[in-house]
């Protein structure tokens, strides 16, 4: 492997300073690299950086709205979204790595609906420090395409069902 040139160095340093690491994972320090909030060290060198600013990560784009009920008629969404339909299965995401839950939520919307189930519960749980992972990723998944055709409506739970940590889904009739 190729040592960095010096101004190769001084590019990642400028770009890995504004990197931090992962929830839970320690700092490290790479092949005599500083860690990564190490304070920097050394003047900054000019030449084919000047004006070379770092990228911001961009955050990721909001979950879609909840409570969307194309397709279905007033009253079906009411019942929906104050919990008034009969909950035919649940199914509990926590614990899981997002992969996990994904795969799971895939198999357990189609295997509901061609069971002919048409209420269910999915528990994403509210999350410990960061508002939950699969909390917010879950609304996404249902949006994608293979799921997207299965799912009727969405809405957030009542309380007594799980609150902001659960969501109902209205299936679709099975084919």
């Amino acid at each position: 492997m190729r040592r960095l040139s010096p101004d190769d160095a001084e590019l990642w340093r400028r770009v890995a300073r504004d990197i931090a690491p992962l929830p839970g994972r320690p700092q490290t320090q790479d092949r005599g690299r500083p860690a990564r909030n190490a304070p920097e060290t050394g003047a900054v060198q000019t030449g084919n950086l000047a004006g070379v600013q770092p990228k911001r990560p961009q955050p990721p784009p909001p979950p879609p709205p909840l409570d969307q009920f194309a397709g279905v008629d007033r009253a079906t969404a009411e019942r929906l979204r104050r919990g008034r339909r009969a909950i035919e299965a649940r199914l509990d995401l926590h614990g899981m790595t997002q992969v996990e839950a994904h795969r799971a939520l895939a198999g357990f919307v189609s295997g509901s609906r061609a069971a002919g189930r048409r209420c269910v519960l999915v528990i994403t749980g509210h999350g410990r420090s960061s508002g939950g992972i699969l909390k917010g990723a879950v609304p996404r998944w249902l949006h994608e395409p293979d799921l997207r055709r299965d799912v009727l409506a969405i809405a957030s739970a009542r309380p007594q069902h799980g609150g902001s940590g659960a969501l109902y889904l209205l299936l679709r009739k099975p084919l």
